[in-house]
């Protein structure tokens, strides 16, 4: 466990999140979650979250840990199609993780997840965070849309409003 990693978690409060996801980027990034889902039969989640606490951080907990814990959590895994796909932020690290379920994920594989989650990183690093989202969320839609058009009697299953923890 590193003491810088816990000083960054324990400093960190909604207030950062507010400041990087002003209500305006939320909103945003729902819109974009609704645009993408008009086009494919996925479904798309966003959470960010401004830090670890308690146990999860002294345990050192990953962010890929966490991301799990959230991806079951929202019950994200329960879509007809097995096509949900979680794009998880711990602004404290700031670490991307992005959980697909088994259906999308075998079609895709995590190589490729994994390269969207470093650039959206990067886009993190120089403070664009909004637009770093918006751009994972484009990268997410074109596989989503691929692997699973959008068909007759597609619904949206899940809510696209983005979850701030």
């Amino acid at each position: 466990m590193e003491i810088t990693r816990i000083g960054k978690h324990l400093i960190a409060n909604r207030s950062r999140v507010r400041k990087a996801f002003p209500d305006p980027a939320l909103l945003n990034i729902q819109r974009a979650i609704k645009a993408s889902e008009a086009t494919h039969a996925g479904q798309i989640r966003f959470v960010v979250e401004g830090a670890l606490d308690g146990v999860p951080l002294f345990r050192d907990q990953t962010a890929r840990a966490r991301a799990l814990d959230v991806f079951s959590q929202l019950r994200i895994w329960d879509t007809a199609h097995n096509s949900g796909v979680l794009i998880y932020l711990l602004l404290a690290d700031r670490k991307v993780e992005i959980v697909a379920d088994r259906g999308i994920n075998a079609a895709v594989g995590q190589a490729t997840w994994e390269d969207i989650c470093v650039a959206m990183e990067a886009e993190f690093k120089q403070g664009h965070f909004e637009s770093g989202v918006l751009a994972g969320i484009r990268s997410v839609t074109d596989h989503l849309a691929r692997h699973f058009p959008r068909g007759a009697g597609s619904t949206n299953e899940l809510p696209d409003k983005p979850v701030v923890l």
